[in-house]
C-alpha cells in the first residue's frame, strides 16, 4: 500500500487510547474501514484487523487473522510487520493457552536479522516459556535482552543469563 494509507493507519493507532473500553468496537470499525481499502486477501489488512482485535482484548479473534496474514506472505511484503505479527501471534497464543505454539513460532526469530524488535521477541518468548513452566529459560532470555541496555554490569548480567540455562558441571 502507499505511504498515505500507512500514515492514516499510524494516525488511527495513535488514537486507540482515546476510546473507552466500551468504544472498542468503534476503534475496530476505524481499522476495518482502512483495511477495506485494500484487496480482500491483503495480508496488510488482515494484520491490521488482527492487531485491532488483539489490542481490544480479543486474542481469540486475532489469532486466525495473524495466521492468515502470515500465510498470505505478510513477511515477504513487509519484513517488519511480518515479525510484529509473529510476536503478537505468539503473545495471543499464550493468552489463549497455547504457549507451546508461541515458542515454536518465535524461537527461529532469535536467529533472524537483528532489528528494533529483538527485545520484544525475547520478552514474548520468555512469557511463553514461563507459561510452560520453563521460567529459568525465560529469565535467561530477559536478562540477556536487558544486559546490553545497562550502563554497568553488562558482562556480568550476560554471564548470569547464560549460567541459567547452561548445564552445571
Amino acid at each position: 500500500m502507499d505511504q498515505d494509507w500507512e500514515d492514516r493507519v499510524t494516525a488511527a493507532w495513535a488514537t486507540i487510547d482515546d476510546y473507552a473500553e466500551d468504544g472498542a468496537a468503534d476503534f475496530r470499525a476505524v481499522i476495518d474501514a482502512l483495511a477495506d481499502e485494500l484487496p480482500a486477501d491483503s495480508p496488510l489488512g488482515l494484520f491490521e484487523r488482527a492487531c485491532a482485535w488483539d489490542s481490544t482484548g480479543h486474542s481469540d479473534r486475532a489469532v486466525p487473522l495473524y495466521r492468515e496474514a502470515l500465510e498470505r506472505g505478510l513477511g515477504e511484503i513487509n519484513r517488519y510487520k511480518g515479525r510484529r505479527a509473529k510476536i503478537q501471534l505468539s503473545s495471543s497464543l499464550r493468552n489463549i493457552g497455547e504457549p507451546e505454539e508461541g515458542v515454536k513460532l518465535l524461537s527461529p526469530e532469535l536467529l533472524a536479522p537483528s532489528d528494533e524488535l529483538d527485545d520484544a521477541v525475547r520478552a514474548t518468548l520468555a512469557l511463553c516459556l514461563s507459561s510452560m513452566g520453563r521460567d529459568r529459560e525465560g529469565l535467561a532470555l530477559v536478562l540477556g535482552a536487558l544486559a546490553p541496555h545497562l550502563p554497568r554490569y553488562r558482562r556480568s548480567m550476560a554471564a548470569y543469563a547464560r549460567a541459567l540455562v547452561e548445564p552445571e558441571d
